[in-house]
């Protein structure tokens, strides 16, 4: 698993003019191709009208699935450059929809590239990105009576505390760097005189 990745802060459309042809790059996270395929076929709808919807996605922390379309732009003018200026930003569960309605003056092969490409790294600096981070979940259980203080203690901290559970003990679930793991195990015996149970888990990604 990549240690981190980028991504959107936010769905949007920033619209940039280039010869007088219109470009508005719409963006928006996508947790799966599916999604990615969803959000480009809603902007195609929504603009129907348009000369060319050109898209690029990339799924996964590692650019497992990465796709792109010219939409009957010339071969490689506009999907690709899009797709290169999502890898080249470290972009991530991303998708980018570009469209261009045609303005009369014709931009050629590299007056495209640059259209396309710049339209997408426009977006990405008028909506914000997001880095998020791998970290290990782990859940402690303690008794009700430390467990008050052990929460306060654990923001106090700069830790995560991603939910709590009240039954017989209190179960907190918190995230954690992979490198703290040993570390926090230490603090957590003093922080509760060594009476709180500590379960590592799985992996997950979570805002840096």
């Amino acid at each position: 698993m990549q240690d981190e990745y980028r991504t959107i802060a936010r769905t949007g459309v920033h619209e940039t003019e280039v010869n007088r042809s219109r470009f508005l790059c719409a963006l928006a996270p996508a947790a799966t191709e599916r999604e990615a395929q969803d959000f480009v076929a809603a902007v195609r709808k929504e603009h129907a009208d348009a000369t060319h919807n050109c898209w690029a996605y990339v799924v996964g922390a590692d650019a497992a699935i990465q796709k792109a379309s010219d939409d009957g732009e010339p071969g490689g003018t506009a999907g690709v450059p899009m797709l290169q200026m999502l890898l080249r930003r470290d972009m991530r569960y991303v998708v980018a929809v570009v469209t261009r309605y045609y303005g009369g003056v014709k931009l050629g092969a590299g007056g495209l590239i640059r259209a396309y490409g710049g339209a997408v790294g426009e977006a990405l600096d008028a909506l914000g990105t997001l880095t998020r981070r791998r970290f290990r979940l782990a859940t402690v259980t303690v008794d009700h009576q430390r467990a008050g203080k052990l929460q306060n203690d654990l923001r106090a901290t700069g830790r995560e505390v991603r939910d709590v559970h009240y039954g017989e003990a209190v179960t907190l679930e918190i995230g954690l760097p992979d490198a703290d793991v040993d570390a926090f195990r230490a603090w957590l015996a003093d922080a509760t005189a060594g009476t709180a149970a500590f379960e590592p888990g799985g992996e997950a990604y979570g805002d840096a």
